[in-house]
């Protein structure tokens, strides 16, 4: 069948999330991800996204750096990038930890891998989550990882995508640079614990989503993990007019759907906010008065 008049076949995309349960294991882990990358192969996914902390999710900082001791950035990417090779498939890997040269610290980071086995990009976390969420859960990203200081987009399986990690959801301004950099899917790669997911995760996704016309590929941990954390899930595909095109549950599964860059088009067209944007200054007028804005005097 011929794809309609003024229609692409690269318009349409079939995406897969691996919403899955890491721990300590990284050789565990990898294998379960590489059992989803063949589900989805079956599926027809052209493009596999990965959780934040695919290949080894522990906040227990010393044990961490033991195991990334013995499995650098290669011997965890290696058999992932074979497998996407082996099934053709575009594989973002949602983030994994990178040991640094002094060894006490990490990258969080994003992976892009191409059809052919290659790595096409990186990203590494800007935004790290140091919070105190009450109830003795703490976070002290920054202790372990350092804060990456660039925005990616980058061109995959025919569309740009442009790439984040879990807390920096939170910050739309870097969705915006993406967006406003090309990016018409942007990925959301977590490990959101259950407090947070309940009562964020789906309304932040709609947002960012609904603010750059963008698709949001957003693929989550689940359930209770090794170091005592427990994720949220809820894996989800979130179109440029803000509907959840499909949504899992808590248990760990493989979410295939079908964007349509037309939808994109569509949304972009109906509310063209990223050509409205303004430059502007605040004005905090315990500090000013009427008489320092713009025209008066």
């Amino acid at each position: 069948m011929t794809a309609p008049a003024g229609r692409n076949k690269k318009d349409r995309l079939t995406v897969a999330l691996v919403q899955m349960t890491s721990g300590c294991d990284p050789a565990r882990n990898i294998e379960t991800v590489e059992n989803a990358l063949a589900r989805a192969a079956e599926a027809g996914a052209q493009l596999v996204v990965t959780p934040e902390m695919t290949t080894l999710l522990d906040r227990r900082r010393r044990r961490l750096l033991a195991i990334l001791a013995d499995w650098p950035a290669e011997r965890q990417i290696t058999p992932l990038a074979e497998a996407a090779r082996r099934h053709g498939l575009w594989l973002i890997l949602g983030s994994i930890p990178v040991l640094d040269e002094t060894g006490e610290k990490a990258w969080n980071r994003a992976v892009v891998i191409a059809p052919e086995g290659t790595v096409a990009a990186c990203y590494d976390k800007i935004h790290l989550f140091d919070v105190d969420l009450g109830n003795g859960e703490v976070y002290s990203e920054s202790r372990l990882f350092h804060a990456g200081h660039r925005a990616v987009v980058v061109p995959c399986a025919g569309w740009r995508v442009g790439l984040s990690i879990c807390y920096d959801l939170r910050f739309p301004t870097l969705y915006r640079a993406l967006a406003q950099a090309g990016a018409e899917i942007l990925t959301v790669p977590a490990a959101f614990t259950r407090p947070t997911g309940r009562a964020h995760w789906r309304s932040l996704l709609r947002a960012r989503a609904i603010e750059n016309g963008a698709f949001v590929l957003a693929a989550a941990q689940t359930g209770r993990h090794e170091d005592g954390r427990e994720t949220y899930g809820h894996s989800m595909v979130v179109s440029p007019w803000g509907e959840v095109l499909t949504q899992a549950q808590e248990e760990p599964t493989l979410l295939v759907a079908t964007i349509d860059r037309a939808q994109l088009r569509d949304a972009r067209r109906r509310i063209p906010a990223l050509d409205h944007g303004r430059e502007f200054v605040v004005v905090d007028y315990g500090h000013a008065s009427c008489k320092d804005a713009p025209g008066s005097g």
